[in-house]
């Protein structure tokens, strides 16, 4: 897939807020502090697209990104497809779609209150939002697995949602550290699922699992078009 552009559209507080669903929609989460902000600006190939902070819990609404895209190859109909059909896209060179990216889940410095909004948003984003397709949970890959992002995963897995896992700020382990904490995680969902959901490793200063993503996404549009 290739980005041909990339443009900030809107920031919610809720999911009747967002845009119309008339198009393919892909979002980010992750515990606070992960890495979102530079991964979806590796991805989009804009430094500056999503606002970096090094303050934890600082997106706190639903910022709506609208992508256009090219074709970098025919996949085949139906690959890496979830649930929530939307049609083909066939013959298409282009597509636009919307790449989400959501407030972190876990630690930040924000009240009871505040957090508990942030929770019920995020939850009814993820359960009713038509034309969400696929979800993309960022760990970090420096750390063994964290109860936070082992308690959402479960929590996706009571609702159906389709996800996968960016293990994030690859470039930052030691040699080896970052397919044991991967090993280490998956052994942690063992006990949840039958077999672990599908990853991608990644670090947005080396590039590392751009076009991994990016074809995932692409084999996914390839398969649905708008509702």
């Amino acid at each position: 897939m290739e980005i041909i552009d990339a443009k900030y559209i809107i920031s919610s507080p809720g999911y009747k807020n967002c845009p119309a669903p008339d198009r393919a929609e892909f979002a980010f989460i992750g515990r606070s502090n992960v890495g979102k902000s530079s991964l979806i600006n590796m991805l989009t190939g804009k430094k500056q697209l999503a606002k970096i902070s090094s303050t934890p819990g600082k997106t706190q609404l639903i910022n709506h990104f609208e992508i256009t895209s090219r074709r970098s190859h025919a996949s085949s109909p139906g690959e890496g497809s979830v649930s929530k059909p939307l049609g083909k896209l066939s013959g298409q060179k282009r597509a636009n779609w919307y790449l989400v990216d959501l407030p972190g889940y876990g630690y930040a410095k924000v009240s009871h209150k505040a957090r508990n909004n942030w929770d019920n948003m995020l939850e009814s984003y993820i359960r009713k939002r038509q034309n969400l397709v696929c979800l993309f949970v960022l760990v970090d890959s420096r750390h063994q697995p964290q109860p936070a992002d082992l308690d959402f995963i479960n929590q996706l897995g009571s609702w159906g949602t389709p996800f996968v896992l960016v293990f994030t700020k690859a470039d930052k382990n030691k040699p080896g550290g970052t397919e044991r904490n991967v090993a280490e995680f998956q052994e942690a969902l063992s006990g949840s699922w039958e077999e672990p959901p599908p990853h991608f490793v990644s670090s947005a200063l080396k590039n590392t699992g751009r076009k991994e993503v990016l074809d995932y996404i692409e084999r996914l549009i390839n398969s649905f078009t708008k509702l």
